[in-house]
């Protein structure tokens, strides 16, 4: 009889622990997923301000250009 009665529990330890496990292997995947979703937001900002940056070097490097090549006297 006590085999019968750790049978049941056994099963329904079973029964009940795969739906869990799977859940709780859903959401770990949900946050690796977020995780991934912003590091590549955290990526894509830093690529912005890298372009930004250097767009902003490079137009100030041409209105020097052009102010200095106005200033020298032409021979």
């Amino acid at each position: 009889m006590a085999n019968e009665n750790n049978g049941i529990f056994s099963d329904l330890f079973s029964a009940i622990g795969a739906p869990i496990q799977n859940v709780a292997d859903l959401v770990g995947d949900g946050v690796n997923a977020a995780v991934s979703i912003a590091q590549s937001g955290v990526d894509l900002c830093g690529t912005i301000v890298t372009s930004a940056v250097n767009t902003t070097s490079q137009v100030i490097q041409s209105v020097a250009t052009g102010i200095s090549s106005t200033i020298t006297p032409k021979k």
